[in-house]
């Protein structure tokens, strides 16, 4: 059942998930103290947010668990998700838009799990180098974060199905894959057989960053209901992010990577972005750090001034009265001013991001 939130543009809710249980390694866990760390709470602030942070998630470590080499870590993966789901729907109900940070990328779950009972539909804009497509039968590693759109539509290790307590948050005809780099051969034959929409980082660079993410966006009813953004670290090209020392790894680098967040989190329908798999202990001196934080203050800077453009555009001008006439020359009438809704308020053509139709009043699903 949707429930109504009164959204605050101008707010940012962070909340920390610190668990690298479903990963292929020790360190995510550590992301959330390290990105705050590096001033994000004050980046923001000084981007003109209001800023509230409640804290983290129970911290769930990393194991090998070679004991269950088909789906690693699962137990714990469930007690990360547990912990985080609360926090989750306890952010949403601030009003704010939530900020949470992994993390490994299993916290996407969680998220899902916590929005849907406040949307009545809701869209994945999963930007990640991965696609998520196997499952425990397919996985060559086991790891879980390699398994999260799988179980996002309810594919995969019955313990994490059995999560949701419902059908699954979102039809794959609601998903979008951005930025993919690897296709292994269960992902590509599963998408040959999907209606789920991939869009390749190689395609990607020669065309528009704000028109490719908004027609992946129209695709999967990013429009019209609520979505959850989805930013993977890996995504970035991370020998730039480092200042260029390293080798070179595939993904999107971070001109085209901002100009697309630009475009999504300015979307009256954004219903919460959470950022995973920066690991710190790759990140000796910072830099990647500072690169993430620099990033996010960006875009929801963005997303901020934006707002109050749409705002101060749907505010009516003032109302001049007019001037008086003297009694024995006669005058006409005043013309009144434009009435709410007229062609002359502009408050009808432009409505405010407080008075866009919200996704909660949205009907179910749409037919792709």
């Amino acid at each position: 059942m949707a429930s109504r939130i009164v959204r605050k543009p101008n707010s940012v809710v962070l909340l920390g998930a610190p668990t690298s249980a479903a990963a292929s390694m020790a360190g995510t866990e550590k992301a959330p103290e390290r990105l705050r760390a590096a001033g994000l709470a004050d980046r923001l602030r000084e981007a003109g947010l209001d800023v509230i942070d409640l804290g983290d998630a129970a911290a769930i470590p990393f194991q090998l668990d070679n004991e269950n080499p088909r789906a690693r870590n699962l137990h714990n993966v469930l007690r990360g998700l547990e912990s985080l789901r609360p926090l989750v729907e306890q952010a949403i109900r601030t009003g704010a838009l939530p900020l949470i940070l992994g993390g490994d990328g299993s916290i996407a779950l969680a998220v899902l799990g916590a929005l849907r009972h406040h949307h009545r539909a809701l869209s994945l804009f999963y930007m990640n180098r991965d696609a998520g497509l196997n499952v425990p039968a397919t996985s060559p590693t086991g790891f879980i974060e390699d398994m999260i759109v799988a179980h996002v539509t309810g594919q995969g290790a019955a313990e994490l199905v059995r999560f949701w307590g419902d059908p699954p948050p979102v039809r794959e005809p609601e998903i979008a894959l951005f930025g993919v780099y690897r296709l292994d051969a269960p992902a590509a034959e599963w998408l040959s057989r999907s209606p789920m929409r991939c869009y390749l980082a190689d395609n990607l660079r020669d065309q528009s960053p704000a028109e490719s993410a908004q027609l992946a966006l129209e695709r999967i009813h990013g429009h019209q209901h609520g979505f959850l953004l989805h930013l993977d670290a890996d995504l970035i090209i991370q020998n730039e992010a480092a200042g260029g020392d390293g080798p070179v790894l595939p993904g999107l680098d971070l001109a085209y990577l901002r100009e697309a967040l630009v475009h999504l989190i300015k979307q009256p329908h954004l219903a919460a972005i959470e950022v995973t798999s920066y690991n710190p202990d790759g990140d000796g001196d910072g830099q990647f750090a500072e690169t993430l934080v620099t990033l996010l203050a960006e875009v929801l800077r963005a997303r901020r001034e934006d707002a109050e453009s749409v705002e101060s555009a749907a505010s009516p001008g003032p109302t001049v009265a007019p001037e008086a006439s003297p009694a024995a020359t006669p005058v006409e009438a005043p013309v009144a001013a434009s009435a709410p809704g007229s062609e002359g308020d502009l408050s009808a053509a432009r409505p405010s991001a407080d008075s866009a139709p919200d996704e909660d009043e949205t009907s179910g699903n749409l037919p792709a």
